[in-house]
């Protein structure tokens, strides 16, 4: 199959499109008995439970994207486990990006659509991704183009021309914001990190976060620092701040990230690959910059 129709961006304008483009997306691997999953936000689901009718929703996973995707780091991941459980051709529809979500997730979400042209070689899985073309910014929807082998506008899919390989565009590696003057700043070593956990628990708690939250992010925050200590060959600098109801918590180190998919896919225990992993599945939002001067991964929580 070729790769534009392996990995498309569906640019609706209004409902009717909307409908239209999805359901000629899955409507063969449905007549054919082969898996679907859509994963959109909750409003859509409805509007496609509507669409496919009770005997046909019955046999596709339904998922809503705005608690599978707050954190698009995720998004990867729960598809291999889908693809995993059961075999033959999957169908993969997903709605990352829409109206309203922030410019950093907007950014992260631009990102895993670039990695989603590498993230199951050597696996049959077809993925449709739904752009609101009304609702959504020009620079999203040429970033769109540039990030699927495939478009499809008014119902006519075709190649797109200005396709860029499986790699994010430039917003995507655009350096983080600096941290507010007043967000706290620790150096780190190896014997330092339960003095750093204790920090972020009482900044968490501080922030207003949920007891159970409090614990997710002092465990995701704990795994970037030990995987400081593991693989960057030296110790670290932790900053956090509080930002709009959540905490925010960055580690910055020398080592650098050679996996474009780190965190996408999971590790094993003892073997590695699990940290980022967790991290990704505790975290509202990541944001991950690595090159030759070091990396920066940068956590919120709310």
């Amino acid at each position: 199959m070729a790769p534009a129709e392996t990995h498309q961006a569906l640019f609706y304008r209004g409902p009717g499109e909307y409908l239209d483009g999805i359901w000629s997306f899955i409507r063969p691997a449905l007549d054919a008995g082969e898996p679907v999953a859509i994963a959109v936000p909750a409003p859509k689901l409805e509007l496609l439970r509507d669409q496919l009718g009770e005997e046909r929703s019955a046999g596709v996973e339904l998922l809503d994207m705005a608690e599978l995707g707050r954190n698009p780091g995720r998004i990867i991941p729960a598809v291999q486990a889908m693809v995993e459980r059961r075999s033959g051709q999957w169908h993969v529809v997903g709605e990352s990006i829409w109206p309203g979500r922030s410019p950093e997730e907007i950014r992260e979400a631009t990102r895993h659509e670039a990695l989603i042209n590498l993230a199951w070689p050597g696996r049959d899985v077809r993925v449709l991704c739904a752009y609101d073309a009304i609702g959504l910014e020009d620079r999203v929807l040429t970033d769109a183009e540039r990030t699927h082998p495939g478009v499809v506008r008014g119902g006519r899919p075709e190649a797109s021309a200005a396709y860029g390989g499986p790699v994010p565009p430039a917003a995507c590696e655009m350096p983080l914001s600096d941290p507010p003057l007043d967000s706290v700043a620790v150096a780190f070593e190896a014997d330092d990190l339960g003095r750093l956990r204790t920090l972020v628990a009482k900044q968490a708690a501080v922030a207003g976060l949920r007891r159970e939250r409090v614990a997710e992010l002092v465990l995701a925050v704990n795994e970037l620092t030990t995987n400081t200590i593991r693989h960057a060959g030296s110790g670290g600098i932790l900053r956090v701040w509080s930002e709009a109801g959540k905490l925010v918590c960055q580690v910055e180190d020398g080592g650098r990230i050679g996996d474009a998919l780190a965190g996408r896919k999971r590790g094993l225990p003892g073997v590695g690959g699990l940290g980022l992993w967790m991290v990704n599945q505790l975290c509202d939002l990541v944001e991950v910059r690595t090159g030759v001067a070091g990396s920066t991964v940068r956590v919120h929580a709310s």
